[in-house]
């Protein structure tokens, strides 16, 4: 059994205001490397989404041009189905090739807020090391999420309330235990989410609003503050879980 099983069953009670305070304090020093993370993303996720409205143009010419034709618009359905439904099958498919995207980027800066905090000099890689050491597991992790998800929201919706905490915790033990099987981690997930569902639940919905007031006060803040729910996990799973070796200063391989 992973050593993460047993520092979960030993872990700690969270502290909801102390665990924000410091999230704040963190936030001062690393918003810059925030802010990198986001515009990466938003980088990469840029060819996907030209991948996703190029093959809709002859569509949007069509119904330009023909659009007031319903006769045209009827055999139109008809002779594009099989088109439509390799659409769907492309977007499906470009939607979890993002999340994969998101995952590995957003663990990377997880582990610069750990360097931060810790004032470590432990190396945390390059921005697409997880992205091209474990594309096959955070596949596999982005794959079970969708599953988890589908199924909580299959059985009316309540269900997803409950899932919603063990599926964020996902990012920060696969960030700190890239070690660990995708299914260990998802088992992790649950297990940490069991344990503080209530505090977890609660650092969740307020982390993310606070991370949505740059889109309130000024669109293009949401690129400053959209990553301060990550530093809320960080410190949760820094509380509970911990580090093997969590010494400020100390290099760790």
């Amino acid at each position: 059994m992973h050593p993460v099983f047993k520092r979960i069953e030993n872990a700690k009670s969270p502290d909801f205001g102390d665990i924000f305070s410091k999230s704040f304090d963190l936030f001062k020093d690393v918003w810059t490397d925030g802010m990198v993370h986001v515009l990466v993303t938003m980088v990469v996720v840029i060819p996907f989404m030209i991948a996703v409205y190029v093959p809709l143009f002859p569509i949007y010419m069509d119904l330009i041009l023909y659009g007031g034709d319903p006769y045209y618009a009827e055999t139109a359905l008809a002779n594009s189905m099989m088109w439509w439904i390799g659409y769907m099958i492309l977007l499906f498919f470009l939607s979890f090739v993002l999340q994969v995207v998101h995952f590995g980027i957003y663990s990377h800066f997880l582990r610069r807020c750990k360097q931060v905090d810790l004032n470590s000099s432990e190396p945390i890689g390059g921005f697409f090391d997880d992205l091209k050491g474990n594309f096959g597991k955070l596949l596999a992790l982005t794959l079970m999420t969708f599953g988890i998800a589908m199924l909580a929201a299959l059985l009316c919706y309540l269900p997803l309330f409950y899932a919603l905490v063990p599926l964020n915790l996902l990012l920060p033990i696969y960030a700190f235990n890239p070690d660990m099987s995708a299914g260990d981690i998802v088992r992790a997930g649950f297990k940490l989410g069991n344990r503080f569902w209530l505090t977890a639940f609660g650092l969740i919905i307020v982390g993310s609003i606070i991370a949505s007031l740059g889109a309130i006060i000024c669109g293009i803040g949401i690129i400053a503050t959209s990553f301060f729910s990550q530093i809320v996990l960080y410190y949760f799973y820094k509380d509970t879980v911990g580090f093997e070796d969590d010494s400020p200063g100390i290099e760790t391989f």
